[in-house]
C-alpha cells in the first residue's frame, strides 16, 4: 500500500509557527507547533529549518498533495521567491503537486471571512496589510518598517510609551501616567531606572513591546498622551484598509475588513472606534471583523480550497481544530492522539 497523500497549512509568525496536516475531508491528522519562522527575523536557513522539522514531524512517511506555507517576513517578491527556492531542496516540498507560498497576511484574512473580496489589516509587533478582488487581483504593502513608511504596532505603540514618559518626567513633554506605568511594568522603581538599564543593556531592548498594553490601558483610564498614540495608531489601521481598498476599486462595495493581531484582538474600544470612524466616512459599506481564528486555520481553509474540496471538509477542519486546541505538541498522522492538557 503505497504512502499516504495530505494537504500541508503552514503559518508561521515572529514567535510560533504551526503545522497542520489534513487530508481532503478536513480531517486534522497531525499539529505540530515550534518558534518564529520569520525570515527576516532569523534568515531563511534558520526559518527553513523551522518549517522542515515542524512538517516532517506531522507527515511521518506521507507524500504532500497540496501546501499552504504562510509567513511574516514574506513581503516582496524577491522574498517569496527566496524562500520558494530555498523550499525546494526539501523532498516533500518539491513532490507536491502544488504549493502557494505567500505572506502569513492572507492566511489571517482568509481566517477572517470567505469574502473573495476582503481585506486585512494586522497589527501585532508590526503592523501589515492585503486585500484581494474576485478577479484574483490583490494589494499589498513593502511592510518593511520605517523605511518603507510604516508606522504603529506593539513594538512601536511600546516604544512611543517610554518615548512620551520620558519626556514627560524632564518637562519637554505633557504630563502623563505612563511615567509611573512603564517602570511598574517593568519592574522597576523608576522610570530613569528604565532608562538605565535599556542603555547598559540589562533590560533587553525587545522588551519594550510588552508596555504595548500599558499604553493602551493608559489610554482607557483618560490619559490625554497615550490617547493621542492610540487615535493615531486607529487612523494608521484606517488608512492602509482605506488604500488597499482604493486600489482595488472596492471602496462602494460592502467589503469586510479584517483586523488581527494582538492590538487589534484585544479590541480596544478608542482603537476600533477610530476605524470605525474612518472607515464610515472614505468606506462607509465596508464592515470590521475581528479574526478569532487561528490564523493558521486560514491557511487550512485556502489548501483545502485549492484542491477542490467540499463545504463540509471547511467545516471539519474548523470543528477538529477547535478541538485540538492548536496548543497541543505534535500529533502524527499514524496514529490520532488526544492533545496534551494545557498547563
Amino acid at each position: 500500500m503505497g504512502a499516504v497523500s495530505v494537504l500541508l497549512a503552514v503559518d508561521g509568525g515572529g514567535s510560533k509557527t504551526d503545522v497542520l496536516a489534513l487530508d481532503r475531508d478536513g480531517r486534522v491528522l497531525g499539529h505540530a507547533r515550534g518558534p518564529g519562522s520569520c525570515p527576516q527575523v532569523i534568515g531563511v536557513g534558520p526559518a527553513l529549518a523551522v518549517v522542515d522539522g515542524l512538517v516532517r514531524s506531522v507527515l511521518g512517511s506521507s507524500d504532500v498533495a497540496h501546501a499552504g506555507i504562510y509567513l511574516s517576513g514574506l513581503d516582496l517578491p524577491v522574498e517569496i521567491d527566496t524562500f520558494v527556492t530555498a523550499l525546494g531542496t526539501l523532498p516533500w516540498f518539491s513532490s507536491a503537486a502544488s504549493a502557494v507560498v505567500d505572506n502569513d497576511t492572507f492566511a489571517l484574512l482568509r481566517a477572517g471571512t470567505p469574502a473573495h473580496e476582503a481585506v486585512a489589516v494586522v497589527c501585532g509587533t508590526g503592523i501589515n496589510c492585503v486585500g484581494r478582488r474576485a478577479d484574483g487581483a490583490t494589494a499589498r504593502f513593502p511592510a518593511l518598517g520605517h523605511i518603507s513608511g510604516d508606522w504603529g504596532g506593539g513594538s512601536e505603540l511600546g516604544q512611543l510609551a517610554l518615548w512620551h514618559a520620558a519626556r514627560a518626567l524632564d518637562g519637554r513633554g505633557p504630563a502623563t501616567s505612563l511615567v509611573s506605568l512603564v517602570p511598574a511594568a517593568l519592574a522597576r522603581g523608576s522610570l530613569p531606572e528604565v532608562i538605565e538599564d535599556l542603555h547598559f543593556g540589562r533590560l533587553p531592548g525587545g522588551v519594550l513591546t510588552t508596555l504595548a498594553p500599558v499604553l493602551l490601558a493608559a489610554a482607557a483610564g483618560g490619559d490625554a498622551v497615550a490617547r493621542s498614540v492610540v487615535e493615531r495608531q486607529a487612523d494608521e489601521v484606517a488608512t492602509l484598509a482605506l488604500v488597499a481598498l482604493r486600489r482595488l476599486e472596492l471602496l462602494d462595495r460592502p467589503v469586510p475588513v479584517v483586523l488581527g493581531g494582538g492590538v487589534l484582538a484585544a479590541r480596544h474600544p478608542l482603537l476600533q472606534d477610530g476605524i470605525a470612524a474612518r472607515l464610515g466616512v472614505d468606506a462607509p459599506l465596508a464592515h470590521l471583523e475581528v479574526v478569532a481564528a487561528p490564523p493558521v486555520l486560514g491557511a487550512a481553509w485556502l489548501v483545502l480550497e485549492s484542491a477542490g474540496a467540499s463545504s463540509a471538509a471547511l467545516a471539519r477542519v474548523a470543528a477538529e481544530a477547535s478541538s485540538l486546541g492548536l496548543g497541543a505538541a505534535v500529533v502524527p498522522v499514524e496514529g490520532r492522539v488526544e492533545p496534551e492538557p494545557a498547563l
